[in-house]
């Protein structure tokens, strides 16, 4: 029994299937099987039911999951003492847009209790760099929003939003329950500056059918975004449970594929830190999507 084999187990565990598990580790189903049934065979102990709609745990499984937990944790609180007394306790999150405010408390104290001695240091991009510095060096790990060009970056899925198209409140299409792009098609659209990552590019600026461009202003910031909305009338875009300053207000818009906040990183980087700070953002916001919700 090693760490490995814990982390895939605590994987199974958590999401209760195979599948997502192996999505949720970067890796293919088949040896995540067979890491697991070593482990079973290794402990001498059947830890979960299998079905094809998914696992459950069996005692031994529910008994090893929190140890196993337990363990995890202690192994990373160890690899950040170690890169502490090395001299390498500092970890650089990298934040764009409304990220910066999704990375919130939670996350940040979580964070801390795994990692007390750990400076942190926040840089938050603009929309011109998605990857907000990780190409550059400029940060260890990233909190952004898919899509954009993730060669060479490995991401992890924290929460899927529904987009909203983001409206002046007196424009007579706030009064609508859903839009569409089709009756966006002669309002004018933000764009984004030459040379910006096309992929990302192309998700905000709402490529027509015909795959061309929206016109309209260019924007690097939310702020400029928002602003350009109050004050010309602009079609802006946000999450749909984004915070609108007064005046505007947003509206779903129904053929909108939703933004996906994601945790990102340098594949290459096998620096603990980034490894543990990972971890903790997918269970954080993983435990954030089972909560009910306030009333």
């Amino acid at each position: 029994m090693d760490l490995r084999s814990l982390r895939y187990f605590v994987a199974v565990a958590e999401e209760r299937h195979f599948g997502r598990a192996a999505a949720r580790l970067h890796m293919t189903q088949p040896p995540l099987s067979r890491a697991i049934r070593h482990l079973e065979a290794d402990l001498g102990a059947l830890l979960l039911h299998r079905s094809p709609t998914g696992v459950t745990l069996t005692a031994a499984g529910a008994a090893l999951y929190d140890e196993a937990r337990a363990l995890l944790e202690q192994a990373e609180r160890v690899r950040g003492r170690v890169a502490a007394a090395a001299g390498d306790a500092t970890l650089t999150i990298g934040t764009v847009a409304d990220s910066a405010e999704q990375a919130g408390a939670r996350l940040a104290a979580a964070f801390r209790r795994r990692h007390p001695g750990v400076r942190v240091r926040v840089r938050e991009a603009d929309f011109t760099d998605p990857t907000t510095g990780l190409r550059a060096g400029l940060v260890d790990v990233a909190i952004t929003r898919a899509p954009f060009d993730d060669t060479g970056i490995t991401t992890h899925p924290l929460r899927t939003d529904p987009m909203g198209v983001v409206l002046r409140a007196d424009d007579p299409l706030a009064r609508r329950e859903t839009l569409r792009l089709s009756d966006l098609a002669d309002r004018p659209w933000f764009r984004l500056p030459d040379g910006v990552d096309p992929v990302w590019c192309a998700y905000w600026n709402a490529v027509t059918p015909g795959g061309e461009l929206r016109d309209g202003p260019v924007v690097r910031t939310v702020h400029e975004c928002l602003q350009a909305v109050l004050w010309n009338g602009t079609v802006g875009l946000a999450p749909a449970a984004h915070a609108l300053p007064e005046g505007l207000t947003s509206v779903p818009l129904a053929d909108m594929p939703p933004s996906r906040l994601v945790v990102a990183w340098n594949s290459d980087d096998v620096n603990p830190l980034v490894r543990s700070f990972t971890q903790i953002a997918a269970a954080v916001y993983r435990s954030a999507t089972r909560e009910p919700a306030q009333t």
